[in-house]
């Protein structure tokens, strides 16, 4: 009777009902974390892959073979809990026979993902899942879109060291696996750079009380903060250091701020910034697709809000799926997998390409971060392009005011 249960549960959450797939439709099966703690980042993330399979199915499909495929989803609401991945993802491919995968939202949903996609040898797209630990161990399979974790904050150091190299840092962020990741890299960079590390320290993700932790920040006299998680703790946790006047002069916090729903905090914004694997500011010349612009102005228009890296990322998976089926003219698994291999391409999103080595098969190795900051414009908090100076869109602010 359990098991019944379980399964009618299962079914009832899904957002596009089983079936097989037509002659000329591809199924892609995913998850999304419709509710939980990766709400915000996870739906951001599924309506810029949702805004490319509507785009290529209203030009008529993919073209592969002589052919034309239309593209369909099947999606489930993994509710941000990693024990519902593998078993959504094993449906996916048993049940709803998805042809092709993208990741859920986030390193720690990912990593489970992939134990199911390789199982049964699936092409999965990877846009939100930075931690490189997932393409060290032997898989085929798996593509990732964005850059990883470690260089999350190389960035952020680079920018703190070229306005004040003996700076004392603190290391504040989730238990999380991707967060973990992050600082682990970010903790040696800042050595290297000189910086003297004055705080190490981890919460739960679920934390909501960062005062403790504030207080021990003020009491190091620390100049500058880095870490975070996603976004419900690190917009918390930017909010709290503005109201405990922390009087930090630089904070790089994780995911949040590439949010514009960041821009909500009003003054506990400003001058905060983030790591960000796009910004409309800089410029791309394509090799395949819209331009950025073209992107932002149709993502706008569709959803009403200003798209982000977590929306521009989704819709690049999309089209590097798209770029590799045109490419290998066939949608057999395995032609479309050699094709993702042999990926060396320029689109809006900046250039991609994947290891290929049995170490790292799939992790990125082209696509480049910049740092972005809240800074006030005409009145107005709008987030802009810092570093590097080459591709700034404003000068970097540094001190930031009243944090």
């Amino acid at each position: 009777m359990k098991l019944i249960a379980l399964l009618a549960a299962v079914t009832a959450i899904a957002v596009t009902p089983a079936a097989f797939a037509a002659d000329d439709t591809i199924i892609i099966g995913m998850t999304q974390s419709q509710t939980g703690s990766l709400n915000v980042d996870s739906v951001a993330q599924y309506r810029g892959i949702e805004m490319w399979r509507d785009e290529v199915n209203a030009a008529g499909g993919i073209a592969a073979g002589g052919k034309h495929y239309k593209v369909k989803f099947v999606s489930y609401d993994d509710q941000s809990q990693g024990g519902r991945v593998q078993q959504l993802y094993t449906r996916l491919i048993v049940q709803d026979k998805a042809e092709f995968l993208f990741a859920p939202y986030s390193s720690g949903l990912t990593a489970t993902a992939a134990v199911i996609s390789e199982q049964y040898g699936k092409v999965m797209i990877i846009t939100g899942g930075a931690e490189e630990k997932t393409y060290t161990l032997g898989n085929k399979y798996l593509f990732q879109v964005i850059t990883p974790a470690g260089h999350y904050l190389s960035g952020a150091l680079e920018a703190l060291h070229s306005k004040n190299p003996k700076a004392r840092v603190a290391f504040v962020y989730s238990d999380d696996p991707f967060s973990k990741a992050v600082i682990s890299a970010a903790r040696d960079q800042a050595k290297e750079a000189g910086f003297d590390v004055v705080i190490d320290e981890s919460y739960a993700p679920s934390t909501t009380d960062f005062g403790p932790i504030v207080n021990k920040i003020i009491s190091a006299r620390a100049d500058a903060l880095f870490g975070g998680g996603h976004y419900p703790d690190s917009a918390t946790l930017a909010r709290q250091i503005y109201d405990q006047k922390a009087n930090l002069k630089w904070e790089s916090l994780l995911v949040a701020p590439g949010d514009a729903k960041f821009a909500t905090l009003g003054p506990a914004a400003l001058g905060v910034s983030t790591g960000s694997q796009w910004e409309l500011p800089v410029k791309f010349t394509p090799q395949f697709g819209p331009t950025g612009k073209e992107f932002a102005e149709k993502f706008k228009a569709t959803y009403h809000i200003d798209a982000d890296y977590h929306s521009a990322s989704g819709y690049a998976g999309g089209m590097i799926l798209q770029h590799a089926i045109e490419q290998a003219g066939s949608v057999d698994p395995e032609k479309v997998a050699a094709a993702l291999n042999k990926t060396d391409v320029t689109i809006f999103f900046g250039h991609v390409k994947c290891a290929t080595e049995p170490g790292d098969h799939g992790m990125q190795v082209a696509h480049q971060m910049v740092v972005a900051q809240w800074v006030e414009e005409n009145g107005r908090l709008s987030r802009q392009v810092v570093w590097p100076r080459d591709a700034a869109s404003a000068p970097l602010l540094y001190p930031i005011p009243s944090h």
